[in-house]
């Protein structure tokens, strides 16, 4: 069992026992997974009134495993998942399915706590494992499919997982990264997954186990280990790596369960609907939507590869209702051809999040038939805790200043106790005058129990009692708020603060630009000054002086971009861009100041002044 969970599990135990003191030994270590401390432990006042009590006639832990109970009851017979033309399950085979590989995992040794990895796309397997691995008691997480062999490595490691699920596309990356783990006493059992759309996997060896293998040797009358409190953990996602470091952020059955209702409530789902999965399933579970979904009876239309003719297509068979994905995801949609579109069969949802859609991009999305919601959120929220609760009165607005009040990040949602913009050195609120900046804070049920073995980090995001996001906002006076960029992605030029998700947005509206990314370049005589990454639409040719001037054009002078690069951007498989490469590139350049003073012909594009 990993220890750290371990003693999660006494801190639950405590709590569920309602001790008032929590033993000397466990009381330092435990506060930092569950804030389970001497100060705020309840009291229970009720416990005074004659008649009432807490007994499990009236009391269970919330946990999002009890949705998958339910929907094998309630929508037995209604389809849980589609993958290709090969797998297609009811509810009640899905239930099964997951109780019988819960019952697999406790034969081969998992017990409570223990960590159990995922390496693979959104395929039906992982969408079993977000049921059957908290069934077993166990502790899920979900690795990015991007990593390499040495990064995988890494994770595995730190999380000290003791099995790991892998895709056979995956196969050989985790096999390196086993082969790198020379510093543990046993390394992870390996599980392949076989792709019924593919080629043949893999052949299984003594020391890998075949996913349907091992499941059909599980029982399907397994008793579910329950969590014991709702606090106890049920994943461990690593952050995504826009930052280079990926820290271990743990979610918790309470989190979970609430934030599943509130991630349907805000993409607008109904009783059974149907979700085509183009949101990465390991991103904070897939916005909780892999146990969301089940809550709702609803169908998962899984993908592995997400593309503008897959998404057409399934939208076509399955009749799709719901959907959501990274701005990238809309941005690929609305520059696909022609060819690889279909009529849509009514209007589809997408939900998207991860950074602010430009209002262009919303408004060509919904020429196409698509309505856009946009949300907030973050890994250490359990995924989405803001939606831009759209309002009646919008529909009337001009059609540019409708979609600019759509493309903010606007509400918290009812199970996120609160969320305000605030200084971040003294902690007083901003005015809500949409231009004073401050830094996102939230607090409430949504937000991770802390960081896995990172004491320091899990203080630092809990200082002053908040959550602290990273994230710096303005909040308009409806209450809605509106990200302006990372706190470290502020370009700070001739003392002019730019905000460089607004020049992103002038980028994005070039008729010829596909992505764009802009960050500081160092400066000798102005500090820093903007330094823009851009792709071009496929077909397209221009130069940077022409990006430039454009951008010269819908924006004050000192906000373009001095110096414009075309080429690719680093993407993370979430669809976030990988803006720590792009400062090293931009800060490899050196002062754009300097070499324009000792070669001046090489930057004529770059040359004006600051206004």
């Amino acid at each position: 069992m990993n220890p750290f969970f371990n003693i999660s599990k006494f801190s639950g135990w405590f709590y569920a026992l309602n001790r008032v003191r929590v033993h000397p030994i466990l009381s330092q270590r435990t506060r930092y997974l569950c804030q389970i401390s001497e100060n705020n432990l309840e009291t229970h006042p009720w416990k005074s009134k004659e008649g009432l009590t807490r007994c499990s006639a009236n009391y269970f832990p919330l946990t999002p495993i009890s949705f998958l109970d339910r929907a094998a009851k309630v929508f037995r017979d209604r389809t849980s998942v589609v993958y290709g033309s090969s797998v297609k399950y009811t509810w009640e085979q899905t239930h099964n399915r997951c109780l019988k590989l819960a019952s697999a995992l406790s034969k081969l040794g998992i017990s409570r706590g223990d960590i159990v990895a995922t390496l693979a796309p959104n395929v039906p397997a992982v969408q079993e494992l977000h049921f059957a691995v908290p069934m077993a008691g166990a502790v899920l997480c979900t690795l990015n499919t991007r990593h390499d062999s040495a990064m995988v490595s890494v994770l595995l490691q730190h999380s000290e997982a003791k099995l790991i699920f892998v895709d056979q596309q995956l196969f050989g990356v985790a096999q390196g990264a086993l082969d790198l783990l020379i510093d543990v006493k046993t390394k992870p059992l390996l599980v392949l997954i076989p792709d019924p759309e593919n080629l043949p996997p893999p052949v299984a060896t003594a020391n890998v186990h075949e996913y349907e293998t091992l499941l059909a040797s599980g029982r399907s009358d397994f008793a579910i280990k329950w969590p014991l409190t709702e606090f106890d953990p049920i994943s461990v996602n690593y952050t995504s790596g826009t930052t280079s470091q990926p820290k271990g952020v743990v979610y918790n059955h309470r989190g979970a369960y609430l934030n599943s209702i509130a991630t349907s409530f805000i993409h607008e789902m109904g009783s059974m609907p149907t979700y085509l999965w183009t949101v990465p399933m390991f991103h904070c579970n897939g916005w909780c939507l892999n146990w969301g979904v089940a809550a709702l009876g609803g169908t998962n239309v899984c993908l592995r590869r997400v593309s503008p003719k897959d998404i057409f297509e399934n939208i076509s068979l399955h009749n799709v209702t719901h959907m959501s994905g990274a701005p990238t995801v809309l941005n690929m949609i609305v520059n696909s051809p022609k060819s690889d579109r279909k009529p849509l069969p009514h209007k589809v949802e997408i939900t998207t999040g991860g950074s602010p859609p430009p209002p262009h991009i919303i408004s060509k999305m919904e020429e196409l038939g698509f309505s856009v919601s946009h949300i907030y959120g973050l890994t250490e929220i359990h995924g989405p805790c803001t939606s831009c609760l759209r309002k009646p009165e919008w529909e009337s607005l001009p059609p540019d200043e409708r979609f600019a009040l759509k493309a903010r990040q606007g509400v918290e949602h009812f199970f996120t106790q609160e969320i305000d913009i605030r200084d971040p050195d003294t902690m007083e609120k901003v005015p809500d005058d949409g231009k004073t900046p401050g830094e996102i804070m939230i607090r409430g049920n949504c937000v991770m129990s802390g960081y896995l073995k990172n004491v320091k980090a899990t203080e630092e995001a809990f200082r002053g009692g908040w959550f602290h996001s990273g994230d710096l906002a303005v909040r308009h006076s409806d209450g809605y708020i509106e990200v302006k960029d990372r706190m470290k992605d502020i370009i700070i030029s001739g003392g002019e603060n730019i905000c460089s998700v607004e020049v992103e947005g002038v980028l994005l509206s070039h008729p010829a630009v596909l992505e764009a990314a802009v960050v500081a370049r160092p400066d000798d005589h102005w500090g820093q000054t903007p330094c823009a990454f851009v792709k071009l639409k496929e077909g397209f040719s221009v130069g940077s002086e022409e990006i430039i001037n454009f951008c010269r054009d819908h924006l004050p002078h000192y906000m373009a971009p001095r110096t414009v690069i075309f080429e690719d951007l680093p993407i993370t498989s979430t669809g976030k861009i990988q803006k720590f490469i792009l400062r090293e590139k931009a800060k490899s350049l050196g002062s754009l100041c300097s070499i324009k003073q000792s070669s001046p012909s090489l930057y004529a594009s770059a040359e004006g002044t600051q206004a």
